[in-house]
């Protein structure tokens, strides 16, 4: 410990002197708004370094035939899908398969029983095809950041915010995804159970519970890493002993946990403050929930914060042009989690200087990603079609400010 204390002193000693100096004889480092990586403020410092443990095994392990990847794999490492922990790019995008409907999967028996697509292999091997008929939809990788404020979020908050029935009348049926958590996850107190089923929050049609069965789930499908929490290898399909530590995999997820939120930008500014106003009037905050609250948690930072996610959390129907015939747990295929929209205006970032939004990257602009918008969305996007140029550009500034 006194070693790992002493690292910590000097590496900040080191990147402070460092930002004197760029100051001084080079380029201005960026800003921390313009930044999604770092962690939330309020750590301890036992809590720092296990977050600086995660980052390392986040963004610097890359697996290899000798550690463990594959045989047949979708990434080499965590970051490979996820730069800069933002989104991914069509370049990195990934394959699932096999479900057409929430009575399960009738492709189960292929591979390993599971539901994505290895396309690539270690040398010897080769990579998996679709199996033929199979139903597939085809997926970018989300940005990670602030994922610690969504996992603390109580179950009863996200339920206020549903109405599957749309009694109000307004045309949005925004429902939570009830599912069965595997063994290993630990439920969250005061959760709410529906015959056996929990809220699940994570992923694009909220397909994980929490953030150690999205990480448990990504080692394994997308990299080939066993552990102990899934054992079973995806190419044999049989159990195997664990490729990485359950320590590595804790670091991971509490490195997760405690990413910071995106921070927004030019909230001054005129057109903005008139984009936040449009916003709210074409009810894009029906779905796009601007505020949520966590709940206590175990760290600290997290507990009882208010946060600006611009999220429900809840399954929406979003109509034919984004029904890709797939679907996951008891999801319907056309429904699709409301993803989070703060840190959006930074995705280029991680993009490689594009900008590739929706489930699959397709939409190419704010603006293309609204039009493509339909279901419960139709009205809000029938009404962002009738607003005048001028309010178009506030609309789009406010959402690229987040």
């Amino acid at each position: 410990m006194k070693k790992q204390w002493f690292c910590l002193i000097i590496s900040i000693a080191f990147f402070t002197s460092c930002e004197k100096l760029a100051d001084e004889y080079g380029p201005v480092p960026p800003k921390e708004n313009e930044l999604l990586d770092g962690p939330v403020e309020g750590l301890s410092i036992e809590e720092q370094i296990q977050f600086l443990n995660g980052d390392i095994a986040f963004n610097d392990e890359v697996f290899t035939a000798e550690t463990g990847l594959g045989p047949v794999f979708v990434g080499t490492s965590c970051v490979s899908c996820h730069s800069g922990d933002g989104k991914g790019h069509p370049f990195n995008q990934f394959i699932r398969f096999g479900q057409s409907d929430t009575l399960g999967n009738p492709f189960a028996d292929f591979g390993d029983g599971k539901n994505q697509l290895q396309n690539k292999a270690i040398q010897g091997f080769q990579p998996e095809k679709l199996p033929p008929g199979a139903p597939f939809t085809t997926l970018v990788a989300p940005a990670v950041t602030g994922l610690g404020f969504l996992d603390a979020v109580p179950d009863e908050s996200i339920l206020s915010l549903a109405d599957p029935y749309d009694e109000n009348g307004d045309g949005i049926s925004g429902r939570a995804h009830f599912a069965y958590p595997p063994e290993y996850v630990q439920i969250r107190p005061n959760s709410i159970s529906r015959g056996g089923k929990y809220i699940f929050r994570f992923g694009k049609k909220a397909i994980s519970y929490d953030l150690l069965h999205q990480t448990v789930g990504a080692y394994n499908q997308d990299i080939g890493i066993t552990s102990l929490f899934e054992p079973i290898d995806p190419y044999s399909g049989l159990e195997e002993d664990p490729e990485i530590s359950t320590q590595v995999v804790n670091e991971v997820v509490f490195y997760l946990k405690t990413l910071k939120a995106p921070i927004p930008r030019n909230q001054n500014d005129p057109d903005v403050v008139s984009g936040k106003q449009i916003f709210s009037r074409i009810q894009c905050a029906a779905c796009h929930t601007p505020s949520m609250k966590t709940g206590y948690s175990l760290i600290e930072a997290l507990s009882n914060k208010e946060f600006h996610p611009y999220t429900d959390l809840l399954l929406h129907d979003m109509g034919p042009g984004l029904d890709d015939g797939y679907t996951e747990g008891f999801a319907e295929t056309s429904e699709w989690r409301t993803p989070p929209l703060w840190g959006i205006g930074l995705s280029e970032n991680s993009q490689g200087g594009g900008l590739f939004l929706l489930h699959d990257g397709r939409a190419r602009s704010i603006e293309e990603a609204i039009l493509m918008h339909g279901g419960e969305a139709k009205n809000s996007r029938d009404e962002f079609n009738a607003l005048s140029d001028q309010e178009k550009k506030q609309l789009l500034e406010f959402i690229n400010s987040l």
